[in-house]
């Protein structure tokens, strides 16, 4: 969510003004199924592979491709930690603590320290896990292709938006399919960087998009209202009053209560994602500091800043998914340049952000993602399906599955690992079936004449 200004009689620098989202869960709660997480959840792949469908039959796997958001990852810098530190060291000076207060100083340096070692918006011990793990459960979903990939020298191409945690994740991933087969490492070559296809909401293609964020008045004043409600500054001082005595926490500015307790937040939603870096990989014990209930509050106000600003928004305007088209463009021309003969490609890998798989998935009409909302009737849990948990956890992704038999290519799509049919209006080869036709899937998404 957007950061609020900073607490002004602690000194601080103003915190930035651009969008963080912010989202939060107990780190023991399962992240396939509480969306408390938001985008912020740690990957859990979501289909077990021994359900999958089998290919028809004469059909074998010629080709697979992904868009891969990168893993789990540290905070982009140490500021909301520097906040709750100067805030928690004022109030000590003046006797203002709780019990829980006391405990939590040590606890916010301890994880500001490992931030710093792994490096700040790196990934994680588990953000490179879940890298390599999806790449070894590819590896065993689709083994022939692999094979073959090996025995008629296939390039692999990997290509990412060219952020490091992007490129890590990258690396991880081919570290796990080389595991696998070993077979396959001399044919990828290093990662490639294309910001315009994997990075365009800052590219030339997002110029659009960026005046929406900064200067759009319906946007502004739509978060406002949301942000705004009377259940934000509740939940702020219930948080805070874990930490400070009622009469510190009573003195400060509505807004500096807000911008304080989206600091402790924000804390709790990274601390899953190092939970391999904290003091016996048994996790920060963060959740003694925000009850669930406020924490589903605070996630659902970074959910409806990732819905406005990247997901479906306004059902009227498509500003902030249109820029996803190069990537879905990509998708489609790696499918059909295998199917015409002009691609020596096995496999074709990308890695990226959370600010182009967001807006893919509004543009393909993935499930959770089809729904814009209006002026009159903003987003809320109650009336949208939208969730930043289901739509783009940390490492979340987009495969297609390519399959041949004769002239004939099957396209099958996976979504956070779990088959997932293409949008309404796209037939598949039969009721119930998940693999599509190239030839429908071209009809269906405009990409023919016919």
């Amino acid at each position: 969510m957007r950061r609020t200004p900073a607490l002004a009689a602690l000194g601080l620098a103003a915190l930035l003004a651009a969008p963080l989202p912010a989202h939060a869960a107990a780190e023991h709660h399962s992240t396939s199924t509480d969306t408390v997480l938001g985008s912020k959840a740690p990957y859990e792949p979501e289909q077990n592979p021994r359900t999958y469908q089998q290919a028809p039959a004469g059909f074998a796997p010629v080709f697979t491709e992904n868009v891969s958001r990168h893993g789990s990852r540290s905070a982009t810098d140490s500021e909301d930690g520097d906040l709750i530190l100067a805030l928690l060291k004022k109030a000590d000076g003046e006797g203002q603590l709780t019990a829980k207060g006391r405990e939590l100083g040590p606890k916010v340096q301890a994880l500001l320290d490992a931030m710093s070692t792994v490096g700040y918006g790196n990934l994680s011990a588990r953000g490179k896990q879940e890298m390599h793990d999806t790449a070894v459960r590819l590896a065993k979903r689709l083994p022939g292709l692999f094979q073959q990939i090996a025995k008629d020298k296939e390039s692999i191409d990997v290509v990412s938006s060219g952020q490091g945690r992007a490129v890590d994740s990258g690396n991880q991933f081919v570290t796990g399919l080389t595991d696998t087969d070993p077979a396959l490492k001399p044919l990828i070559g290093a990662t490639r960087t294309d910001k315009d296809l994997l990075y365009f909401h800052k590219a030339a293609g997002g110029a659009a998009y960026r005046d929406y964020i900064d200067n759009d008045e319906r946007l502004a004043s739509t978060l406002k209202s949301i942000t705004d409600q009377p259940a934000t500054d509740r939940a702020a001082r219930r948080v805070l009053k874990k930490l400070f005595k009622d009469d510190f926490v009573d003195a400060l500015a509505k807004d500096d209560r807000v911008a304080a307790a989206e600091a402790v937040y924000n804390l709790y939603a990274i601390a899953p994602a190092m939970v391999q870096e904290s003091p016996g990989g048994k996790g920060w014990g963060m959740e003694r500091y925000i009850s669930l209930k406020d924490a589903a509050w605070f996630g659902y106000l970074g959910d409806a800043e990732d819905f406005y600003e990247k997901g479906p928004g306004f059902a009227d305007s498509d500003i902030t998914y249109k820029m996803a088209d190069v990537l879905l463009d990509d998708l489609f021309k790696q499918v059909e340049a295998k199917r015409d003969g002009t691609s020596d490609l096995g496999a074709e890998l990308r890695f990226t952000h959370a600010e182009e798989i967001i807006p893919l998935a509004a543009l393909m009409g993935l499930p959770g993602s089809t729904q814009g909302v209006t002026t009159e009737q903003p987003y809320t849990y109650a009336t949208n399906a939208w969730r930043g948990a289901n739509v783009a956890p940390l490492g979340a992704n987009i495969q297609w599955d390519v399959f041949r038999k004769g002239d004939t290519y099957l396209v099958r799509m996976l979504y956070n690992e779990k088959e997932t049919a293409f949008k309404a209006g796209c037939r598949p080869i039969s009721k119930g079936s998940k693999f599509y036709d190239l030839n429908e899937l071209e009809r269906c998404f405009g990409r023919t004449t016919s």
